[in-house]
């Protein structure tokens, strides 16, 4: 199968930047594989293509083209580990279960690069390290534990003071921080694109404006049904549609909460001021309850994200709490032009952990990384698909029924309200 074309994006800095412009074809017809995977962002992509490895004839449908979701609409940032700091799982789940969830996640971001090497994906992958600055004195307790309790791990992390944290970000506005080297970035789109051309490499069948409608078990067999008709069989289905998840499994959508992200991106900036702002190239992630996110891309924009309105954005004033705080971090960029704004859906679920539910026989659901999607989906498809194929009964996170957020109908209404109080929180602090 041959891809081709250019992808559409609502964003359209990833759709310009990206490279390996790809579009899908429609399933034209009745089909079989041994898996077929739904969704194909990182999670299925990584998947298919561990799968394919392995010898096993995967179908991948997707109701747009590969990487449309947030897999193609975030802010570019590797970065491993969990939202739980190591000792807490522990405490959680007891130490052997613990250690394989911190052995996975942690060891997440070199998975990326690891594969990005092992297929010459061309992303504008960057290993540089992760800063995470504090926005207060408490917080920056929180982050010297943070710190060494990785640094027990064998992480060769590094704390900053006041001073040291504000020169290496270019921002007056912080307490200290600590690095995690092991965190970098990519061009999000162009990593989803070369994994789904790597997965083509291995043989398997990517199908975009595919949507799966409906799904059954018959004789012991799943039978998927397209939106525009074409059916296919599989002996085992993977459900990998994170924050774009529907109606198509009983109850699945209310055991996320699919909150946007929002990103802006500035154009891209003279030398004098790439040298001002992380000028060694990390991405950053600050410490806040509603955390601001930053990087610096390859042309040399910065980027800027952030938590924003619960619906989908109409208007350039959805992302104007982003633009007002680019300028109170970084008041050497007033008056820079925004060149590109755009959104993607994050799954955000009750526990902060990613799930793996297994409802029923020959069905694997995968999905809810609270903001770590590129890291983690990449770590855990490799597990997923070891799994699903028998050829490690291993998963490095418990394997947990559905629960459904209560209250789920009025998320619109409590994820609004809870930003609210958030931000205002973190005004106070």
């Amino acid at each position: 199968m041959m891809l081709q074309k250019s992808l559409q994006m609502p964003s359209s800095l990833w759709a310009a930047t990206a490279t390996q412009a790809i579009t899908a074809p429609a399933l034209a017809g009745d089909s079989h594989a041994d898996v077929v995977i739904v969704g194909a962002g990182y999670t299925g992509l990584v998947t298919a293509l561990h799968l394919a490895e392995q010898g096993v004839n995967v179908c991948v449908l997707d109701a747009g083209e590969p990487g449309w979701g947030a897999s193609g609409r975030n802010g570019g940032q590797v970065i491993p580990g969990l939202k739980f700091d190591p000792d807490q799982l522990v405490a959680k789940y007891g130490s052997d279960q613990a250690e394989a969830m911190l052995s996975a996640a942690g060891g997440a971001a070199d998975d990326v690069f690891r594969l990005i090497s092992q297929y010459q994906i061309s992303c504008d992958a960057t290993q540089k390290g992760w800063i995470q600055p504090a926005y207060s004195g408490s917080s920056m307790k929180a982050i010297e534990s943070r710190a060494e309790q990785w640094r027990r791990r064998g992480v060769k992390v590094e704390l900053l003071d006041r001073d040291g944290v504000n020169s290496r970000i270019g921002s007056q506005h912080y307490h200290g921080g600590w690095v995690d080297p092991r965190a970098g970035s990519v061009q999000p789109l162009s990593y989803a694109r070369g994994l789904a051309a790597a997965a083509v490499q291995h043989g398997v069948r990517i199908y975009g404006q595919s949507r799966v409608r409906a799904m059954r078990r018959e004789g012991g067999k799943w039978s998927l049904t397209t939106s525009h008709g074409p059916k296919v069989s599989a002996d085992r289905v993977i459900l990998a549609t994170n924050g774009y998840t529907d109606d198509l499994w009983p109850g699945l959508r209310q055991t996320v909460i699919a909150a946007n992200s929002f990103i802006i991106a500035t154009r891209p900036l003279s030398h004098e001021l790439r040298q001002s702002i992380l000028p060694q190239g990390e991405v950053c992630s600050d410490a806040r309850r509603l955390l601001l996110y930053f990087k610096q891309d390859a042309q040399g924009r910065l980027l800027l994200g952030g938590r924003g309105p619960f619906s989908e954005p109409r208007h350039d004033s959805d992302w104007g709490h982003l633009e007002r705080s680019l300028v109170t971090l970084f008041p050497q960029l007033a008056g820079t032009l925004i060149e590109y704004r755009w959104s993607g859906r994050v799954a955000l679920n009750q526990g902060f952990l990613p799930q793996l539910h297994e409802p029923a026989p020959g069905l694997s659901i995968l999905l809810g990384y609270n903001g770590r999607g590129i890291a983690l989906s990449t770590a855990l498809g490799k597990h997923l698909a070891a799994r699903v194929s028998g050829l490690s009964n291993h998963f490095p996170f418990p394997v947990t029924a559905m629960r459904s957020i209560p209250l789920h109908g009025l998320q619109r209404l409590y994820l609004g309200a809870g930003i609210a109080y958030y931000r205002l929180l973190d005004a106070l602090r």
